[in-house]
Formats: structure tokens, sequence, C-alpha cells
């Protein structure tokens, strides 16, 4: 599969087998992030691996998931079994959105290429993974990423009509509308 075949075939899994997710491949996802582009090259990001079945059940309670669906939190035996929280180390550099964008795209592909399935999850109780993952003061919590073996194959779709919400059909299947490419690109102008 090519980087753009892998690219289109990436959908958001909210749904995990609980197959542990192998450690080399979580460290190779870690490294991925870390030679990724950087503003300044002053490289801010930090990361926490989490794949302690118990430290996960710790960290689920703390995240929030796909309002739109009324089954969108993983129930019981279908939550993830790692997560990838990706720090800013505020020391370095204050706002590192553009950096933390890259990193996590590189997390989320790479994972794809292994077979992995992904959530990247803004909603968070930082608060509260604060205490639990013993993130040091001078680090914030930019994104934590979802992580285990798909339990589901959501579908995307061209957005028909106005609405951007995604939906479970009679079967179960998730459908992920997206704008069509003529409605977004601008060819010399805007």
């Amino acid at each position: 599969m090519t980087t753009y075949e892998l690219i289109l075939s990436r959908r958001t899994i909210r749904k995990f087998e609980q197959t542990p997710v192998p450690t080399d491949l979580l460290e190779k996802c870690v490294n991925a992030a870390r030679v990724a582009p950087s503003g300044g090259n002053l490289q801010p990001l930090e990361y926490i691996v989490v794949a302690d079945p118990e430290q996960c059940q710790q960290v689920f309670p703390h995240t929030a998931w796909a309002s739109y669906l009324d089954d969108g939190t993983p129930g019981p035996g279908e939550q993830p079994v790692a997560y990838i929280f990706i720090l800013t180390n505020t020391e370095i550099r204050a706002n590192a959105q553009q950096d933390v964008g890259i990193a996590a795209a590189n997390i989320v592909l790479v994972a794809l290429d292994e077979g992995v399935g992904s959530c990247m999850i803004g909603s968070l109780d930082r608060d509260a993974l604060r205490k639990v993952l013993k993130v040091p003061e001078h680090c914030q919590i930019s994104l934590a990423i979802a992580l285990g073996y798909p339990a589901e194959q959501p579908v995307m779709e061209e957005m028909t009509g106005d609405s951007i919400k995604y939906y479970r059909d009679e079967q179960g299947t998730l459908h992920v509308p997206k704008r069509a490419l003529a409605d977004v690109v601008h060819w010399n102008r805007s």
C-alpha cells in the first residue's frame, strides 16, 4: 500500500480488540513522532506510553469519546489497549500545536501500517491525567492517542448536504462524511 492509500484508508477507531500492541511497535510510533518536523527544530514534545492494562483502566475514565454517537464510548471489552500521550515541554516552547499535529499524524500512520487502529483524543480531564500519569508541571498534556487492533471498520463517504456528523447504519457500520475535494481546493485564489 502506498502512503497515499494508507492515508485514505485511515479512519478513527473507537472499538478495539483486546490484543496487546507490541512494545516495539509502540516504540516505533514514538520514534516516528520524535523525528517529525518541529518549528525552529526546538523539539518541545515528550511522550508517555501507557500499555499496562491496569494503567489503561486508570486512564480511560478521563477521556471523552465521539459526541455524535450514542455508543461512541468504547464499552467493556472494546477499550484501547494502549495510549501515547503527547506532552509539550513548556520550558522549551509554550505553544507547539503544529508540532503536536505532525507528530500525531506520524504515530497514527505508523500504527495503521502495522494494522493498529487509533483515536486522537483532545477532550481529556487533564488535571486527573496529570496525577495518574505523574506529568511534571512544566509539561502540558497536548493530546492522547488511543491505540489497539480495530474491532470495527468505519467507512468514509463523500458528504451530501451540510451534515458533518458521523453515524452508524442499521448494521452498525460507522460512516464518516468528508467534504468533497472540489469544495476545499482553490487553485491560485481563495
